[in-house]
């Protein structure tokens, strides 16, 4: 399980993130939670073979496609963040390793624990079952940026104001 510490120095270094199994249909939570990230400062870069582009950006057929693309650019993938079925996550394991990413991050419902320990061996960090909307929400403030109800009203000012 990772720490509140841990997935703090995640989501504050790993700046381009590949999303594995990004929808271009906007009600998806792969799309809802990309363009979040992205609208906070994240470079997103799509991996899905059957569209052209999503929020934007050129898509990939694969994470290593990605890389190799972002490379001749000067640029590398720092967290590969997968919105795949569990038994599919093994060879995007392997991908993350051989492109040297930093993070191998697995979405709700998503547990692996072989291709985890896989990851972990070749020296990237691994969240599992987790948001990276969600946490990054929770850990940065946010969690009501359309998508998470935290039941607080007031009529109170804020202390701070934004402007």
């Amino acid at each position: 399980m990772s720490s509140i510490a841990e997935l703090r120095r995640i989501l504050g270094t790993c700046r381009t993130v590949a999303v594995v199994g990004l929808s271009p249909q906007w009600h998806r939570p792969s799309f809802f939670a990309a363009k979040y990230m992205q609208s906070h400062g994240y470079r997103i870069v799509p991996v899905n073979p059957s569209a052209p582009e999503i929020l934007g950006e050129r898509c990939f057929a694969s994470v290593t496609a990605a890389a190799r693309a972002l490379a001749a650019d000067g640029l590398r993938i720092d967290m590969v963040d997968c919105f795949r079925r569990s038994e599919d996550i093994p060879p995007i394991a392997d991908e993350a390793i051989a492109i040297g990413a930093r993070c191998l991050w697995l979405q709700l419902g998503v547990v692996n624990e072989a291709a985890a320990a896989q990851a972990r061996s070749a020296g990237l960090e691994v969240v599992m079952d987790r948001c990276v909307k969600i946490e990054h929400a929770r850990l940065y403030g946010g969690l009501n940026w359309a998508g998470v109800n935290t039941r607080v009203i007031s009529a109170r000012r804020p202390q701070q104001l934004p402007y």
